[in-house]
């Protein structure tokens, strides 16, 4: 068996894709594949990279219509698949999902089988793998091809695993992972192992939602103990009583509040954790999804540009979040060059000539201490302002450039023409690794419609301003009302300029919501100085009628 999913990690990996092929004698029998639904859109990389489109899987059967099928398949069977542990995992959530038992089939893998039985093969991957054991092999990453190229690495494998193993156990046994006892910290020597809580002695959780939503666990006397979020409450909150977290034994009720979004229930859970603290959510220092912020301090002298996982507290602007660490290393380092900035830390050496770049004239050398700070700053804020007033950063420095080129052009300096239609190219390169807008969080003001996963004519309405989350409601049915709180939000923009101000307490929200617009196909309105009542009602009406990103002017 082999599947595909969207790709996401954890409890937001859904399955798209399964093919099974049954092997009897040595040989290869029947064959079944099927699409499967999902619930959130798929990102363009992994449509890429399995083949499998958004339109493929929105006209797919529905999880609970395809697993059944699966279901039969593995009863009286053995799951055998490559990296088994992460098929085998995908299934069982997906089963857990859809409220159906998983059939528990033995579980075969067979990058463990060629881990045992051809040793000297020392890379493992499925087609390199069926490739050395005398397989044809053809397209891969789409299940029902790579379940073919896993059963006959089964097949070739197949005659070494019976002198090794007489019987289905001894087989799983032998492809057993050989670990070494885990050494228990000094804190766990005495605690007590707490056993997985019976269905029976569980809190009620039939009364939550099955859509988006945020949960509460609490104990006997009401006391918070874990808050959670999902696009599916119930069966989430099912899913943590065969996790063996400690807390569950102590779980006896469990609070739900149903949101229209994933990010309304991403903002609820935010919020609940900081005001209830609840001991069993352990808080993340650091969110490993891939985004960072190219951010500028304008509370020290000669400030510089960085690039950092946060947005900055206090006077600054912060561009993003964009996704990629060392593309965003590398635009900095571009938009040094192009203004003459610092190349240096926040720290200011002192020099007694000029730096590397300051000898090629990208840089104005504040380093040697004779440097008029307003210069600095007249080229700082035209940096700056590329992703302050324009709505797309990135286009705004392109045009910047194409200006430059233009100008040495007329002024026969073809030389400097030339590398600047070099780092034209280099830079447009860079701005489609990076992905999205690159806009300052801080500049004007958004509004933006999240639909519900499942339901048409749901959503929540989210506010935008100033880079803060202004105003946060289930969307109203009324115009009126979202006109008025669009242009409350207008109003409290904050104040005008290069600078933004965050507040500490705040980053962590602001980066919540700016990673989950970043990573979906949200629908978002720019709110003007008057939002204009036809354009909102239009806005509004197209995000709820259309499951697809809306294009707003």
């Amino acid at each position: 068996m082999d599947t595909e999913t969207n790709g996401l990690p954890r409890d937001r990996c859904e399955l798209t894709e399964v093919g099974t092929v049954l092997v009897g004698g040595g040989e290869l029998h029947d064959r079944w594949s099927s699409l499967v639904g999902v619930v959130r859109p798929l990102s363009p990389g992994i449509q890429r990279f399995t083949g499998i489109s958004q339109a493929m899987v929105s006209s797919a059967p529905a999880p609970e219509v395809v697993l059944p099928e699966i279901a039969a398949q593995l009863r009286g069977r053995v799951l055998v698949a490559h990296n088994a542990r992460f098929d085998a995992g995908v299934l069982r959530q997906a089963f857990a999902r859809a409220g159906l038992a998983w059939p528990d089939p033995p579980v075969l893998c067979t990058v463990a089988l060629a881990r045992r039985l051809a040793p000297l093969q020392e890379r493992r991957g499925l087609a390199t793998l069926a490739g050395a054991l005398g397989a044809d092999v053809g397209a891969t990453h789409r299940a029902l091809p790579d379940a073919e190229l896993c059963a006959q690495i089964l097949c070739a494998l197949f005659k070494k695993l019976c002198a090794h193993a007489l019987t289905v156990g001894e087989a799983v046994a032998l492809t057993a992972p050989r670990r070494r006892p885990a050494r228990r910290r000094a804190s766990q020597v005495d605690a007590p192992r707490l056993a997985r809580r019976a269905p029976e002695r569980r809190p009620d959780l039939s009364g939550l939602t099955r859509g988006p939503g945020v949960y509460v666990f609490r104990d006997g006397e009401g006391k918070p103990l874990y808050v959670g979020k999902s696009v599916d409450v119930r069966t989430r909150a099912r899913q943590h009583f065969t996790s063996g977290a400690g807390w569950t034994g102590r779980a006896e009720q469990v609070d739900c509040e149903a949101t229209h979004s994933e990010l309304g229930a991403l903002l609820l859970e935010h919020r609940l954790i900081r005001a209830l603290k609840p001991p069993a959510n352990v808080r993340i220092a650091r969110d490993p999804d891939g985004y960072v912020y190219i951010r500028c301090r304008l509370d020290i002298a000669f400030p510089i540009l960085e690039v950092a996982l946060e947005p900055a507290a206090g006077n600054a602007v912060c561009i993003g979040p964009v996704r990629g660490r060392v593309a965003a290393a590398e635009l900095v380092e571009q938009l040094n060059s192009l203004f003459g900035l610092r190349h240096c830390g926040r720290a200011l050496p002192r020099r007694p000539w000029p730096s590397a770049y300051g000898q090629m004239g990208r840089c104005l050398s504040p380093c040697l201490g004779d440097l008029d700070p307003n210069l600095y700053r007249e080229r700082l804020e035209a940096a700056l302002r590329l992703f302050v007033d324009a709505r797309d950063g990135g286009h705004a420095l392109l045009g910047h450039v194409d200006a430059q080129i233009r100008t040495a052009s007329e002024a026969q300096q073809y030389e400097r023409a030339a590398g600047l239609q070099r780092r034209r190219a280099r830079l447009a390169s860079l701005l489609g690794r990076l992905g999205g807008v690159l806009r300052a969080v801080h500049a004007g003001a958004r509004l933006v419609v999240a639909p519900h996963p499942r339901e048409a004519g749901r959503a929540d309405a989210v506010w935008i301003s100033g880079g803060r989350v202004m105003d946060w409601v289930k969307l109203p049915d009324g115009a009126d009302e979202v006109l008025e709180r669009s242009r409350d939000a207008v109003r409290l923009a904050g104040r005008s300029g290069i600078g933004g101000w965050l507040v500490p307490d705040e980053l962590a929200e602001v980066r919540l919501v700016g990673a989950w617009l970043a990573g979906h196909d949200a629908h978002v309105l720019e709110l003007g100085a008057d939002p204009a009542p036809a354009r909102v009602e239009r806005f509004v009406a197209a995000a709820l009628a259309s499951p697809r990103a809306v294009a707003a002017g």
